[in-house]
């Protein structure tokens, strides 16, 4: 049997009520959610993916999965069976279908195959479908057969521009599944024959400890008692090392901003995925890079910083900073409109979606001079700081909170079931 993720979802969190989500989302979302929910009582789901930690996929599905079982649809989360050589190798099958070039080999497609193929067989037979995550365990369905279940591949990435050896070697997997997911139809891999393609963005869950409201006096106290001074200005980026992300380019449009404001200060939190090996390369090269500056700080999740520590830095600095090069959807945009802070971002997938359509103007082309030039204006004018987070937390209110990604998600779910 894969390793099942154990949430604690029949403990039960307060969020897992879709009831908890009315005040804030209104009556029409929710009564179609318990709609859709009586159809679909008493199907099983079984989401799998890579990693249990780090990563937008382990974002979601523990926020999903309670309102699920809650709604009485049984659903489990289960993990790849793989050696650590695996990630490496899918990993790069990850960068490739983002456009970064790779020279495919008959090592890495056996590796491939062979890991999937185990998978496929210690995975269970009882359930009625199969929600499948990323590159990583996309071979899965090929290996297991149909099982009399419905097959949904959820793409997490922009897979517009990919490696075109890696994307023939994954495009006869993919296209045996009975339905796609992808955030927005940019994102498409060229060249895919499916029967169905649905285009769901991520959202982010208000009632989680990462969103739940804290007082701002709280926030500003534990950044203190982690070295930064809050009375100072404080720039952040939440994200994993990852080079998409950016993180050296968001230290030199950091270093431009302090010759201008020399008393500012740089924060990154990374979240350390199970299944990104290159994450640790890139994060000592962020670490050497502000060896000279005390004002830059650098925290992770394996260093004890939480979802809790998260939402006080989101909500306790002045500009959140998420300058991608390449882009899924990007949730700690959303996380920090929610918190009704202002973001200056690459222009990048997801992203602009995200914004606030008066706001784009905060979107940069992957050019550190031009996100130091916002974030600088930003610094100095705190009244476009609060108009922009106000109106961000509004777009957010109406576009990116988990009722809606749920909505979407069954009303999927429902229509490959019912449609035989």
């Amino acid at each position: 049997m894969l390793q099942e993720v154990n949430i604690g979802r029949r403990s039960g969190f307060q969020s897992a009520n879709i009831e908890h989500y009315r005040w804030l989302i209104g009556d029409e979302l929710i009564d179609e959610i318990l709609d859709i929910a009586k159809a679909l009582k008493g199907v099983r789901i079984c989401q799998i993916n890579s990693t249990a930690y780090g990563g937008g996929v382990a974002e979601l599905l523990p926020r999903i999965i309670p309102i699920l079982s809650a709604l009485g649809i049984d659903c489990d989360w289960r993990l790849l069976h793989a050696p650590s050589e695996f990630f490496t190798v899918s990993k790069a099958f990850h960068n490739a279908l983002q456009s970064k070039p790779h020279e495919l080999t008959q090592g890495e497609k056996d590796l491939y195959s062979q890991v999937n193929e185990q998978s496929a067989k210690l995975l269970e037979t009882s359930y009625d479908v199969f929600m499948i995550h990323d590159p990583q365990p996309a071979a899965i369905r090929t290996f297991a057969g149909s099982r009399d279940a419905k097959w949904i591949w959820r793409c997490h990435i922009d897979s517009s521009h990919p490696d075109e050896q890696v994307s023939g070697f994954l495009r006869p997997f993919l296209e045996e599944y009975d339905a796609m997911v992808f955030t927005m139809p940019q994102f498409v891999l060229p060249e895919l024959r499916t029967k169905r393609v649905a285009f769901i963005a991520p959202a982010i869950d208000p009632l989680a400890t990462k969103n739940m409201e804290l007082p701002l006096e709280v926030c500003k106290r534990a950044m203190s008692d982690s070295g930064i001074d809050p009375e100072r200005p404080v720039l952040l980026q939440v994200s994993r090392f990852d080079p998409w992300k950016n993180p050296l380019g968001v230290v030199r449009a950091y270093q431009l901003v302090k010759k201008d404001i020399p008393n500012v200060q740089l924060v990154f939190i990374g979240a350390m995925a199970g299944d990104d090996p290159e994450g640790w390369v890139l994060m000592d090269q962020v670490e050497e890079a502000s060896l000279q500056d005390p004002d830059i700080f650098i925290f992770t999740n394996l260093g004890g910083v939480g979802n809790a520590e998260v939402n006080m830095f989101q909500r306790g600095c002045d500009v959140v900073i998420q300058n991608s090069i390449r882009e899924g959807f990007g949730l700690v945009v959303s996380e920090a409109f929610w918190k009704e802070k202002p973001v200056v971002a690459g222009k990048a997938g997801g992203i602009p979606m995200q914004f606030p359509e008066e706001y784009h103007q905060y979107l940069v082309h992957d050019n550190e001079e031009e996100c130091a030039e916002k974030i600088l204006h930003l610094l100095r004018h705190p009244g476009e700081r609060g108009s922009f987070g106000r109106a961000a937390r509004e777009h957010v209110r109406k576009h990116f909170l988990t009722p809606r990604l749920v909505r979407d998600e069954l009303d999927l779910i429902k229509e490959l079931i019912e449609g035989g």
